[in-house]
């Protein structure tokens, strides 16, 4: 009989839960449900009736809401969020109700008031992946609105959902007429500052050969641009990381300038074939609409780097005028090396098994060319990486790491990368005096270097100067506004130790960063909060993955210069459970 009661349609399905509601509950159970209740009588309900919605069940935190167009989920969404928002402006934290919303549009069945199937399904699986005050959208509802909507949308890619057959493509969207703030502090997305001087992002080239291997190469020939344009003092250049963001993506160039904060883009592409390259290349100023210079390249591929030089130097002339040229880089002398060395340069700081695979291909590139700088700094960075933070072998990894971060000192000074690398190395080998005048020097070679702002972070933090330590991470955010997850790690690391808790935990609880070895951070910091069942659970989860971490190991190992930073570092771990 209940089959015969069914029937199918296609609907929006927008389910929405409230972020943290079991601790809400545990910590005043009375303010939370009437909270609850009247948010669902003053903002939930109202929105949905003008967005044309029918609430279908409230179940304990949860709502799920249908409506008959993609265009009104959204747009109810976008404004629920800010409506929240808005009401647990100037509450306590503990008393802040935060929601993550999923939408998805597909096929669902009705049975009497009640909607079931993959289309709902689907619904619940992307509000799981939405973070706090987050709205994820599947796919098939970004296709309906993208173009009848004034939002933004981040592609987070093809996800796996649960008791779902096939891959979900899932999007975020972002306001950036928004006043909401989500649960990470972050403002929503909106247009960044410009600069005092120039500012420039070259966006990741476009590869016009039919050979898609060809893709490393024209990768390597973008960051290349950038690393040589970001040595120039006069320019604030924008970090590869953030632009590689935008690879693949339809994006207006409008809108990636507001995002990063620029005022100019380089957009080109790259042919090789035969023995030769083509290369053809353009800037624009996004603010004006206009294109400064245009260039097209057809060389013989043994003269790329020679291109690379040319096409930096017309882009400075056109910003900033003839400038003292900086230290020429060393230039590898192989391209087939030069080629293993851009696969790895994708693969550092990752895990394990990833570091190792980039030693493999490093130890190659070296092979083919032994004077290779740049090699030898990424060999050094990764096998450092292992023995640090991965349970790799200390012997004969450590000293390894420092020889081969010397020779690329040594083969090339004037390469800030080279230079932060072992910056890095001997602080951790507590040569502290050695380990600040590598920084200084990687900062006079290149002022836009995000990776040394943010890594130099770490040993600041732990010289008892975490306020400094914070800057350090600010700045290299702004040089690189979509950075790998290690730069939250390193800002929830000062923030710790700053004794801002709440910071930290909205740091360390991003995606970017959480699941990650900061996660012994982000038990700590929730042990000083005194949310001591989320803190040990944390701390379980963190020795799954690191089974070997012990507090006297981790102290004795960490190049820390002062005393009561190290015990504060200590205690938290101790509170949250992790082993002596």
């Amino acid at each position: 009989m209940a089959e015969e009661r069914s029937q199918r349609r296609l609907a929006a399905i927008m389910a929405a839960d409230v972020v943290g509601y079991s601790r809400l509950i545990e910590q005043n159970e009375a303010s939370t449900l009437a909270a609850l209740k009247e948010r669902r009588r003053t903002i939930l309900a109202p929105l949905v009736a003008h967005h044309h919605g029918r609430i279908v069940k409230v179940m304990g935190d949860g709502v799920l809401v249908e409506f008959g167009s993609a265009v009104n989920a959204v747009a109810c969404a976008v404004e629920l969020q800010h409506r929240m928002a808005e009401a647990n402006d100037g509450l306590p934290e503990d008393r802040k109700v935060v929601l993550r919303i999923g939408i998805n549009l597909g096929d669902v069945v009705v049975d009497g008031g009640d909607l079931y199937g993959d289309g709902v399904n689907v619904a619940n699986r992307l509000q799981g992946i939405a973070g706090p005050g987050d709205i994820c959208v599947a796919g098939s509802v970004y296709d309906q609105v993208k173009r009848k909507l004034d939002f933004g949308f981040d592609e987070l890619g093809l996800q796996t959902v649960k008791n779902i057959a096939e891959p979900v493509l899932v999007y975020r969207v972002w306001s950036s007429s928004s006043t909401m703030q989500d649960y990470y502090g972050q403002a929503e997305k909106a247009a960044l500052p410009l600069p005092g001087k120039p500012s420039i992002a070259v966006l990741p080239f476009t590869n016009m050969s039919n050979d898609t291997e060809q893709e490393t190469f024209v990768d390597g020939l973008t960051e290349d641009l950038i690393t040589d344009l970001s040595r120039t003092s006069g320019l604030f250049v924008i970090a590869s990381n953030s632009v590689f963001a935008y690879k693949g993506r339809h994006v207006d160039v409008r809108r990636i300038a507001r995002e990063l904060g620029v005022r100019y883009l380089l957009e080109g592409s790259a042919r090789r074939a035969a023995g030769r390259v083509r290369i053809n290349a353009q800037l624009i100023d996004a603010i004006g609409g206009d294109h400064l210079w245009a260039e097209r390249f057809d060389r013989s591929l043994e003269d790329i780097f020679a291109v690379q030089d040319e096409v930096t130097g017309k882009i400075v002339e056109a910003l900033v005028g003839r400038l003292t040229t900086p230290p020429a880089r060393s230039r590898p002398t192989n391209l087939e090396a030069y080629e293993l060395c851009v696969r790895a340069r994708a693969l550092g700081l990752q895990t394990a098994l990833v570091a190792r695979e980039a030693i493999f291909l490093l130890e190659r590139a070296i092979a083919l060319d032994p004077q290779y700088a740049e090699a030898f700094r990424w060999l050094a960075l990764n096998l450092w990486c292992g023995w640090e933070f991965w349970d790799e072998p200390m012997d004969p990894n450590r000293a390894r790491a420092e020889a081969e971060a010397q020779r690329a000192v040594a083969l090339d000074p004037n390469d800030a990368g080279n230079r932060w690398v072992l910056g890095t190395i001997l602080g951790h080998e507590r040569r502290w005096a050695e380990s600040d005048a590598e920084f200084d020097a990687t900062l006079r070679l290149d002022p836009n270097c995000a990776d040394a702002w943010a890594m130099r972070s770490d040993l600041i933090t732990l010289n008892g100067r975490p306020a400094d330590a914070v800057e350090y991470v600010r700045k290299a955010l702004r040089l690189n506004p979509h950075p790998p997850g290690w730069y939250y790690w390193m800002l929830g690391q000062a923030q710790y130790a700053l004794r801002d808790y709440e910071s930290a935990v909205q740091t360390l609880l991003r995606p970017e960063t959480y699941r990650t070895t900061s996660r012994r951070l982000l038990a700590a910091s929730l042990a000083q909060l005194g949310r001591m069942e989320e803190a040990r659970r944390e701390a379980e989860m963190f020795m799954i993955s690191n089974p070997n971490f012990t507090i006297r190991h981790w102290s004795a190992s960490q190049p820390i210069r002062d005393e009561d930073v190290r015990q504060h570092f200590v205690d938290g771990y101790r509170m949250a459970g992790l082993p002596e």
